[in-house]
């Protein structure tokens, strides 16, 4: 591991955290919680500004941040407190870390798109030696069809492709403004084990097109992310794949080799990573504390503080444990 890949993922880490701490501050500011203290990093402050209710504080380990509320962890019911506040504006203040880091992976995901182009319907390359050039496909024409099936995407043309089961695709196009229909077989790629038929798509850059796509490769994504936690609970998936912190610097070392790009992928991935896993209900996390703001809701009255944070203190532990272990493991595959 290099200083710089070093430096890259506590960049990444906190600029994903502050903004999970961030959006916390938000939605209690929104609410009309008194924030008593916003820091950017953590340990010993290096500078600090006391405005009208919150005191602002830069500290000096460029990683992560807090926003601390008033009342947020005591009985307090004073105004301006956190508990003093209704359950769904508790709720809402509690969930919008996980919300923001949603948006992040959005936002990431959006300046990808834009800087490399969404993949359109209209041709670009077309190999030649491959079955859609032998057939009659050339650059610029438009699929509009897969076997009588209307595409709108590239997404919708690698899938009904996929979906076919014989090697042979009705495809039908658009050039110079006529429809033209060709029968293409497909060719097995002994170097990329799988069928193809030899076309690439012109990249369109578009605002639009890019937070569309930003949106729908955040959802897949956070799909990806709970099937494997479903796997994992199953033990579908064994707990020696889980990385930690160690592991992800590895990554973003590998992530560096290939471009910026590379590296914002990673850090939209980390960051749906991040949304998902605190609206977990685990003890010590802000979906834990949600919980117990619905079991209120249910029960008409609070959890005693000391039991809320015994709770807490619990799940905290057995966190630390995991990121130990995971921790370790890390350090063995870097062997």
């Amino acid at each position: 591991m290099t200083f710089q890949t070093i430096l890259v993922a506590i960049l990444i880490f906190g600029f994903l955290i502050v903004i999970h701490e961030f959006g916390h501050f938000i939605f209690a500011k929104l609410s009309g919680v008194v924030v008593e203290e916003f820091a950017i990093g953590m340990g010993p402050k290096l500078f600090g500004y006391q405005g009208k209710e919150t005191k602002y504080s830069l500290r000096l380990i460029p990683m992560g941040g807090y926003c601390q509320m008033l009342g947020e962890d005591a009985e307090d019911y004073q105004s301006g407190s956190f508990n003093s506040k209704s359950k769904l504006a508790r709720i809402l203040i509690l969930s919008a870390g996980s919300l923001m880091n949603f948006l992040g992976c959005i936002v990431l995901l959006t300046i990808i798109f834009f800087i490399v182009g969404v993949p359109s319907t209209t041709l670009d390359l077309v190999e030649r030696d491959y079955p859609a050039y032998e057939a009659g496909l050339r650059q610029g024409d438009i699929i509009v069809a897969i076997e009588g099936k209307d595409v709108d995407s590239w997404e919708d043309v690698t899938s009904q492709i996929s979906s076919v089961e014989e090697n042979i695709y009705s495809v039908d196009v658009l050039r110079d403004g006529q429809q033209m229909n060709f029968n293409v077989a497909s060719k097995f790629d002994e170097e990329l084990n799988q069928h193809r038929i030899g076309i690439t798509s012109q990249r369109e850059k578009s605002i639009f097109s890019s937070i569309t796509n930003g949106f729908k490769q955040t959802f897949l994504y956070g799909k990806l992310i709970l099937e494997s936690l479903g796997q994992l609970f199953t033990g579908e998936v064994s707990t020696d794949s889980l990385t930690g912190p160690i592991g992800i610097v590895s990554v973003v070392g590998q992530s560096m080799e290939y471009g910026i790009v590379a590296v914002l992928n990673l850090a939209a991935v980390i960051s749906i990573n991040l949304a998902i896993f605190n609206i977990l209900p685990i003890p010590a996390l802000d979906g834990s504390r949600i919980l117990f703001v619905i079991i209120e809701a249910i029960k008409g009255s609070p959890i005693s503080p000391e039991k809320e944070g015994k709770i807490h203190f619990v799940g905290f532990a057995l966190l630390i444990i995991v990121a130990i272990f995971v921790a370790y493991n890390d350090i063995l595959r870097l062997r």
